[in-house]
């Protein structure tokens, strides 16, 4: 089969876990994510996030409904100033630990495996990280209302070819 962008979208922030949360949607359905796909990736977000450092606290995610019965949760939070924080979860995959093939049924992604994101996951990366430069590190003072309402626009994850 043929590499594909997938459709990705931009939801409006929301709070969970003390922290704010911006939020990236990726499928290859149109329609979008399922709603009992959404509502299950979030419940399990805060126990993605980590601790507060001092950092303004801001994550942004990707859940991301694969092609079979997968689906993805991938929490990037600022922490340090300058670092992101990586957690994940799966529902759907038993290759990840998942239990059953049931795409609402998310469990966290063990934390030894070091994967942070597929192709389809990754085009927020970039555009996060240089949002947080523009907003957050090089003005003489951050503005974190700003960077919360910088999003990549709705469309495709990338080119399309």
């Amino acid at each position: 089969m043929a590499f594909a962008e997938k459709f990705l979208w931009s939801l409006p922030p929301v709070e969970a876990g003390g922290r704010r949360i911006k939020r990236y949607h990726v499928t290859a359905d149109p329609a979008g994510i399922a709603p009992e796909v959404e509502k299950a990736a979030y419940a399990i977000l805060p126990d993605l996030l980590p601790e507060p450092d001092g950092t303004p606290p801001v994550t942004f995610v990707v859940l991301h409904r694969g092609g079979d019965d997968g689906a993805y949760l991938n929490a990037y939070s600022w922490v340090w100033d300058n670092v992101l924080h990586f957690a994940g979860a799966a529902a759907g995959q038993p290759v990840l630990g998942c239990p059953d093939r049931d795409p609402a049924h998310f469990v966290r992604t063990d934390p030894g495996r070091s994967w942070i994101g597929c192709v389809w996951e990754l085009p927020p990366i970039r555009h996060e990280r240089d949002a947080w430069v523009r907003h957050m590190l090089a003005p003489d003072r951050p503005d974190l209302d700003a960077y919360l309402s910088d999003s990549m626009p709705d469309g495709m994850t990338g080119d399309v070819a």
